[in-house]
């Protein structure tokens, strides 16, 4: 009785695809009544189509990655293919100049040249990670943009080297020492946006798909070169129309792709947007509004724009070294360390609208966060004729804590502050003057 109960059930069998629970479908179901049957869903082609693009998409796209990823890699993607288009160009020439082709020409010489040109780019991306390395995190679309100007310098440098056969070298050093600013600028911003894209844990994943759409693309651009490289040889004139067109395209690209991003990170002047708003409003900002307000270019660039005349973010100098202060400015540190600021792990000083943040040396960067808002308030009420000190800790203790609440439930990354690294700092001890002897 059992068996033949058992042999009457039906079972039906699934089969589904996809990397999320969220985004599975089905692609089989399987039966074995009357006889072993197999129904398919979807096209062959659908199931084709699915395959090509996990070679291309992180898995679990598009819920595995920010609402910003799919704009920012189209306009990547496209100005990428407008630099390998123009490199076919650029190289044509720079090999016309060392002497490719020319019977008067010595592979000793060549190699010499091409040798000086790497060696300057080598020691121009050490000399640029020295000065601004720990600048790129916190200013991740700016520099981004910057990197590929820098790159566009470099190859209209390689472009106009045989125009200029007695300085060669020294035209295409140049050249080279630009594209190492390139390359060390974007590899870091890149590490930065990925992680920014990353919901679910999978930098790794988004960093070897955007590999699979940087080779794609690269394919494809230097196919188009060296068709276009092809049809202008010996045509001066649709050379450098072709190359001015496509660096004018690949400007634009580049502007559109890194406004396209929302970083949810707090950097000085995102911190600065957010917090004169909360002042005005008592509301924070998303993310998509902020990256809507922030500079892409550096400052000094738009300086004539009336935004950039808030930007109080300016106002404060952080992580400053003691021994720099002047002997009135180290009196009022000393003073407020002693009054102000016994439990802080920082001290604030304001001297001419400047507001100098002075870091404990067992400083976290809870610490370095609440220290960098607190001097934001305390330049924000520069032009009031209070108590800096008393009015902006007035401030601090009555909002700050509801303050970073309402950035957290924005989708705001408060863990810390994106700032230049900070190497200086101080400690204060302060009690009885005999107790300190001891």
């Amino acid at each position: 009785m059992e068996a033949s109960k058992s042999s009457s059930t039906e079972v039906i069998l699934e089969e589904w695809n996809g990397s999320s629970s969220t985004k599975l479908s089905r692609t089989a179901t399987i039966t074995a009544s009357p006889s072993l049957s197999i129904q398919r869903s979807g096209g062959r082609f659908h199931h084709v189509w699915r395959r090509v693009l996990q070679a291309f998409v992180p898995e679990g796209f598009p819920n595995s990655v920010t609402p910003d990823y799919v704009p920012f890699q189209v306009w990547d993607s496209l100005q990428g293919l407008s630099t390998y288009i123009r490199t076919m160009l650029s190289t044509q020439a720079l090999l016309s100049a060392i002497g490719v082709g020319e019977k008067s020409a010595t592979v000793i010489g060549a190699t010499f040249q091409w040798f000086l040109r790497d060696l300057t780019g080598m020691l121009g991306g050490i000399l640029f990670t020295f000065y601004q390395g720990s600048n790129l995190d916190s200013n991740a679309k700016m520099w981004r943009l910057i990197a590929d100007l820098m790159n566009d310098l470099g190859m209209l440098m390689d472009l106009v080297s045989p125009l200029f056969p007695s300085a060669f070298v020294f035209v295409v050093c140049l050249g080279s020492l630009s594209r190492s600013f390139t390359g060390v600028a974007s590899g870091a911003t890149r590490a930065a946006l990925t992680q920014h894209f990353a919901l679910q844990s999978n930098a790794a994943d988004i960093s070897a798909k955007e590999g699979s759409q940087e080779t794609l693309a690269t394919m494809i651009g230097m196919a188009l070169g060296m068709l276009l490289a092809r049809i202008t040889m010996g045509h001066a004139l649709a050379i450098w129309f072709s190359f001015l067109s496509l660096t004018l395209f690949h400007i634009y690209a580049n502007y559109k792709a890194v406004q396209c991003l929302a970083l949810t990170s707090l950097n000085p002047e995102r911190s600065s947007i957010l917090l004169q708003h909360f002042l005005e409003t008592g509301q924070v900002l998303s993310p998509e509004k902020v990256s809507r307000m922030e500079h892409v270019l550096p400052v000094w660039t738009t300086s004539w724009s009336s935004k950039s005349a808030k930007q109080i973010h300016m106002q404060v100098h952080l992580g400053v070294r003691v021994s720099s202060l002047n002997h009135s400015e180290l009196m009022d540190l000393l003073h407020s360390a002693g009054s102000h600021y016994k439990k802080a792990k920082y001290v604030l000083v304001e001297k001419q609208g400047i507001v100098h943040a002075t870091l404990h040396k067992d400083s976290t960067s809870a610490d370095v966060l609440q220290s960098f808002f607190h001097a934001l308030v305390m330049a924000k009420f520069t032009d009031k004729n209070k108590s800096l000190h008393l009015e902006s800790q007035s401030w601090m203790d009555k909002h700050y804590e509801a303050f970073i609440q309402k950035l957290r439930s924005s989708g705001w990354k408060i863990e810390r502050l994106l700032s230049p690294s900070i190497v200086w700092k101080a400690k204060w001890i302060c009690g009885p003057l005999d107790a300190k002897m001891d």
